[in-house]
C-alpha cells in the first residue's frame, strides 16, 4: 500500500489530473446505474413490502443529485490552474459519491440476506450489487481510494448480513466475497498501474521524439533516412532547405528519385545534372561509396556521407560545403597564380607546359623557353618605392600577356623575372626570331600612374626538340643563358649553346673550390701602400684579397669576388681580410694604418658593426688605425641603411672612405650627407691626364669640391712619374696609391718598405717624386 501510494505521489501532476478527470467522465453509465438501482429496489419493495427499500431509493436519488452537482462543478473548473491538493480534493468528492452509492447497494444486499428468506429479494439485491462491483474496475481505476472504498462498502454489509443470519451456507458464501474484494482491487490497481506506466512512457517517448525532432530541425547538416526501397522515412528541416523541397512532412514515404526530379522541375539544379546526381546517390545508397561531393549548381555544393542501416536502407547526412569549396578554389588559385601579376607561378607554369605538350602532336617540332629579367628593377624600388615597383611588374605582366596572346604561355618566376614557353614551332630559326622579337617588343618605356619608367629586359632563352624535352633540364639551360646576358651587358638576348654549359659547369666547380678556400682560410691578403705625394711617408696600406687556386693558379679578384657575391659568402671573405689586416698592421709602425673594403652585402648585414667590434677586441687593434672603404655604387643601393651603419662605425674612431669615387651617376649629391672622411678618386680620372686636359679639369673640380667639404683625398691608379708630378704640382692628392710607388706586397714587405722610407728620411734622401 505504502509503495503504491508512493508511486502515485511520484506521478506528474498533469497525469494525476488526467486520471481524476477520467472519474468524472462517462456520465451516461452513472444515470443508467441510478435508474437500475432504484427500479431494482422498488421491485424488491413490492416483493417484500419492506419500507426500508423505499428509504434506500431516496438515498440513491440524493447521492445521484450530489454526484451530478459535483460533476457540473468540475466541468466549470479551470483545470490548468489546479494544484495537486485541489485535484486531490476533487478526487475525494468523487470517492465520497461513489462510496456512498456502493454502501447503499451493500446495505440493501446485507439487509435482504438477514431479514428475508426470499430468494428473489436476495438474488435481485446481490445481482445489482455485483454488477456495480464489476463496473468499479472499468470506471474507477483512476483512483485507488475509490476502488478500495467502493469495494469495501459493497462487500462489508453483505458479509455482516450473511454472518448475522446464522446460516452456515450463507456464511461460507459471504466469506467468498473476501477474495472477490481482493481480486477486484488487484485488477483495478493493475489497470491503473499499467495505464500510469504507459502514460509516463508515452510522455517520455513524446519528449524524446520532440527532442529528436528539435535536434533534427536544428542540425547544421541535412539528414535523409531511406528504407530499403529508397523511400524517405525521415527528413529534417535543413535537408529541405538545402534541397529546396518545401514542407518535409509531405515528403515522408516518397521515393528519393521522385524528390530529386521534383527539385529539377523547380529549377533547383541544371537540367543536365539530375542523371549524374542520381547516379552518385545510387552508388551511395547501394553501398558502393560512402562519401561524395555533388555540385548541384554554381552556388550550391553539397557533401554527402552514407551509412548503411542494419535493417536495410541507408542514412544520408550532407552539408553545404560551397564556401569551403570556394575557399579551396581560391587557395588553389593562390598556389597556382601570382597574387600581384595574376600569372602562373613556377610550379603551375610547369604543369601548363606538360598539358600543352600532351594535348598537341609535337613530333618533329621545336619548343622554346625564355626568361625575361627586368634590368635595374631594384633602382625602381629604391627610388620610387615598392608600391611603384609592384605596379610596374603588373603593367609588364599585362604587356607580355598581350604580346604573346595565342603564341606562348607567360608565367612569373620570382621578383622581377618572367618566363615564357613557345610551343611547337616547326623551324628553329623562326622560333629564335619570334623570341627575339618578343624580347625587343617587351622593352621600352612603361607608364605607371603618371610616371614614365624606362624598361629593358635581360633575356636568356633555350630551344629544344619537343621529343627530347626534359622538364628538369630547361630551367638550368635558360638560367645559364640569362647569366651570360647579364654578364655581357644589360638588356641583351642570349640563346643557349652547349659551350655555355661547359662554362657554367666550370664556374660551378670554381664556386665549390672557392667555398672550400674560404672555409679553410686559403684566401691570402696583400697590401698596396699609400704614400704622401713626395714619397717621404707611408701612411696607409689597402688590404687586397688574393686566391691562389691549386690547379688554376692566381684567380683575379674581380672574378672570385663576384662569384663570392653570387654565393652569398663575400661577407665571410670581408671578415677574414679584416681580421688578418688587423693582425698584420698591429706589428707595423704605429703611423701606418690599414684600409679594408666593404661590399654591398656587408652593408646589408645587420651584424656588421658587431662583427667589426668583435674583431677589434679579438686582435687588440686600435680603431683609429683602421680605414673602411665602401664603393659609391654600394652606397647608392643601400643609402638609408648604409648611412646609419657608417655613422656607428665612425663613432668607434674608424676612418670611412669612399672607394672608386666618380664612377657613380649621382656622386656629388651624397658627399655632404654621408659620414665620410676620405675620398678615393678612381683610377679612370688619372689615365691620360697629361694629354686629356678635360679629364684633368674634371679631376681638379672633384678635388676642389672635396677639400671644400674638409675631406682627405687619395688618388688611385697613379702608375708613372709624369702623372705623379702633375698631381703634386696642383696639390690634387693627400695620398697617392699606385704602381708609381709600389705594387701590392706581402705583410712582411710592408715592414721592410716602412724601414726603407724611414731610412731615407733620416739621410735626407730625395723624394721618389
Amino acid at each position: 500500500m505504502r509503495a503504491e501510494k508512493g508511486r502515485e505521489l511520484n506521478v506528474p501532476t498533469d497525469v494525476y489530473l488526467s486520471f481524476v478527470s477520467s472519474l468524472f467522465g462517462n456520465r451516461s453509465t452513472l444515470f443508467t446505474g441510478m435508474v437500475v438501482h432504484i427500479l431494482t429496489y422498488l421491485v424488491v419493495y413490492l416483493q417484500t413490502n419492506a419500507a426500508f427499500y423505499l428509504f434506500l431509493c431516496g438515498c440513491f436519488a440524493a447521492v445521484f443529485a450530489y454526484r451530478i452537482y459535483s460533476f457540473k462543478q468540475f466541468d466549470q473548473v479551470d483545470k490548468s490552474s489546479l494544484t495537486r491538493a485541489a485535484i486531490a480534493g476533487w478526487e475525494m468528492r468523487y470517492v465520497i459519491g461513489g462510496a456512498s452509492t456502493a454502501a447503499i447497494l451493500g446495505i440493501g444486499s446485507g439487509y435482504a440476506m438477514l431479514a428475508f428468506n426470499d430468494t428473489f429479494a436476495e438474488l435481485a439485491c446481490i445481482a445489482v450489487t455485483m454488477g456495480s462491483m464489476v463496473s468499479v474496475v472499468g470506471r474507477n481505476y483512476g483512483s485507488r481510494l475509490a476502488v478500495d472504498l467502493q469495494t469495501l462498502a459493497c462487500c462489508t454489509p453483505m458479509v455482516i448480513g450473511s454472518l448475522l443470519a446464522q446460516d452456515l451456507f450463507k456464511g461460507l458464501l459471504s466469506l467468498m466475497l473476501i477474495p472477490f474484494f481482493l481480486t477486484t482491487r488487484a485488477m483495478a490497481n493493475g489497470v491503473r498501474e499499467f495505464l500510469y506506466e504507459n502514460v509516463i512512457a508515452s510522455r517520455e517517448m513524446a519528449k524524446i521524439a520532440d527532442r529528436f525532432d528539435t535536434a533534427l530541425s536544428n542540425m547544421t547538416h541535412g539528414l535523409l533516412m531511406l528504407d530499403p526501397d529508397n523511400r524517405i522515412e525521415v527528413i529534417n528541416r535543413k535537408a529541405c532547405e538545402l534541397l529546396h523541397l518545401g514542407d518535409r512532412q509531405r515528403l515522408v514515404g516518397c521515393d528519393l528519385d521522385v524528390v530529386l526530379r521534383y527539385g529539377v522541375r523547380h529549377t533547383f539544379v541544371d537540367g543536365s545534372m539530375p542523371s549524374l546526381l542520381q547516379k552518385q546517390l545510387a552508388q551511395m545508397t547501394q553501398g558502393l561509396s560512402s562519401r561524395a561531393q555533388m555540385h548541384f549548381s554554381e552556388g550550391l555544393v553539397l557533401e554527402f556521407s552514407a551509412n548503411r542501416r542494419a535493417e536495410g536502407g541507408v542514412v544520408l547526412i550532407f552539408e553545404d560545403v560551397t564556401a569551403r569549396v570556394r575557399a579551396d578554389r581560391k587557395i588553389l588559385h593562390m598556389a597556382r597564380y601570382d597574387a600581384l601579376t595574376g600569372l602562373p607561378q613556377r610550379g603551375y607554369f610547369g604543369e601548363l607546359v606538360r598539358e600543352r605538350m600532351d594535348q598537341t602532336d609535337s613530333f618533329g617540332a621545336s619548343v622554346g623557353f625564355m626568361i625575361l629579367d627586368v634590368a635595374d628593377f631594384k633602382h625602381v624600388n629604391d627610388l620610387r618605392g615598392h608600391l611603384t615597383g609592384d605596379r610596374l611588374l603588373t603593367a609588364l605582366a599585362n604587356r607580355l600577356t598581350a604580346l604573346v596572346a595565342g603564341k606562348a604561355i607567360v608565367g612569373h618566376l620570382v621578383g622581377d623575372q618572367f618566363v615564357l614557353f613557345f610551343p611547337n614551332v616547326d623551324n628553329r630559326a623562326d622560333l629564335e626570331a619570334e623570341m627575339r622579337a618578343v624580347h625587343e617588343a617587351a622593352s621600352g618605356p612603361c607608364d605607371v600612374e603618371g610616371l614614365r619608367l624606362p624598361v629593358s629586359f635581360s633575356a636568356g632563352a633555350a630551344i629544344f626538340d619537343s621529343e627530347a624535352l626534359s622538364m628538369d633540364d630547361w630551367p638550368v639551360k635558360v638560367d645559364i643563358a640569362l647569366f651570360e646576358s647579364k654578364a655581357r651587358s644589360k638588356g641583351q638576348f642570349t640563346l643557349f649553346v652547349e659551350e655555355m654549359d661547359a662554362r657554367y659547369l666550370e664556374r660551378q666547380r670554381l664556386k665549390e673550390d672557392l667555398r672550400a678556400a674560404v672555409e679553410n682560410g686559403d684566401i691570402t691578403v696583400v697590401y698596396q701602400p699609400m704614400f704622401t705625394p713626395d714619397g717621404r711617408e707611408l701612411r696607409c696600406c689597402e688590404a687586397l684579397a688574393r686566391w691562389y687556386h691549386p690547379e688554376k693558379g692566381a684567380i683575379a679578384p674581380n672574378i672570385f669576388i663576384q662569384i663570392a657575391e653570387e654565393m652569398g659568402i663575400v661577407s665571410s671573405i670581408t671578415s677574414h681580410v679584416l681580421r688578418q689586416a688587423c693582425i698584420d698592421c698591429r706589428i707595423w709602425p704605429t703611423g701606418i694604418g690599414v684600409s679594408v673594403n666593404l661590399s654591398v652585402h656587408d652593408l646589408r648585414s645587420v651584424g656588421l658593426v658587431d662583427s667589426v667590434k668583435a674583431i677589434l677586441a679579438e686582435t687588440g687593434f686600435s680603431a683609429s688605425r683602421l680605414h673602411l672603404e665602401v664603393t659609391e655604387s654600394s652606397l647608392i643601393e643601400e643609402l638609408s641603411s648604409a648611412r646609419a651603419i657608417l655613422e656607428e662605425l665612425r663613432s668607434l674612431g674608424i676612418t670611412i672612405a669612399i672607394d672608386d669615387f666618380g664612377t657613380g651617376f649621382s656622386s656629388l649629391s651624397y658627399l655632404d650627407t654621408l659620414p665620410i672622411d676620405v675620398v678615393k678618386i678612381d683610377r679612370s680620372f688619372v689615365r691620360d691626364i697629361g694629354e686629356n686636359q678635360r679629364r684633368f679639369k674634371l679631376l681638379r673640380g672633384i678635388v676642389s669640391l672635396s677639400r671644400g667639404l674638409d675631406l682627405s683625398i687619395v688618388v688611385e691608379g697613379v702608375e708613372n712619374r709624369e702623372q705623379l708630378a702633375l698631381l703634386s704640382k696642383h696639390h690634387c692628392a693627400d695620398l697617392i696609391q699606385g704602381y708609381v710607388f709600389s705594387m701590392p706586397i706581402s705583410p712582411a714587405a710592408v715592414i721592410e718598405l716602412a724601414r726603407e722610407v724611414e731610412s731615407r728620411k733620416g739621410t735626407g734622401g730625395a723624394s721618389v717624386a
